[in-house]
């Protein structure tokens, strides 16, 4: 069974967030999400951005692309236990032409701040060699975030 996202109404400055149930299986022995688990609502959270922009991981493979992930950090500020909603919110602060970097924050439902962090993406064809970010995607994500 997949994790169940729900979209957000209202993203603003280019931020997008998508709701996530914590699964029993995404916590520890303490009862709480795992620190390495909040890597996997950032890849769900970048995912569901790409969607809501028409970029469908699904499609950019279908075209022959892959964005893969070059660097990724996390800060832990808090934490929440099974069955919980997380609030996984993204937003790209970084764009080059083969390169994107994104921003994260997942907040509890009272907007409680539990992990902030940051991925670093690298556009890449068939071949595993890196290529511009297709022009249609770097046209969508300028105009939503705001980067020049």
């Amino acid at each position: 069974m997949e994790p169940r996202t729900d979209r957000s109404d209202a993203p603003s400055n280019g931020w997008h967030e998508c709701r996530i149930r914590v699964r029993y299986k995404d916590t520890d022995r303490m009862g709480v999400v795992y620190y390495g688990n909040y890597l996997t609502f950032f890849e769900i959270a970048r995912a569901e951005f790409m969607r809501d922009l028409g970029f469908s991981y699904a499609r950019l493979e279908a075209d022959g692309y892959s964005l893969v992930v070059i660097e990724a950090a996390a800060k832990y500020h808090g934490n929440v236990g099974y069955d919980a909603v997380v609030r996984a919110q993204s937003n790209v602060v970084d764009l080059s032409r083969v390169r994107m970097r994104f921003e994260y924050r997942i907040l509890d439902e009272e907007g409680r701040l539990l992990v902030s962090g940051h991925t670093t993406h690298a556009c890449l064809d068939e071949k595993q060699k890196p290529v511009r970010i297709p022009a249609a995607i770097d046209q969508a994500i300028r105009e939503r975030c705001s980067i020049p």
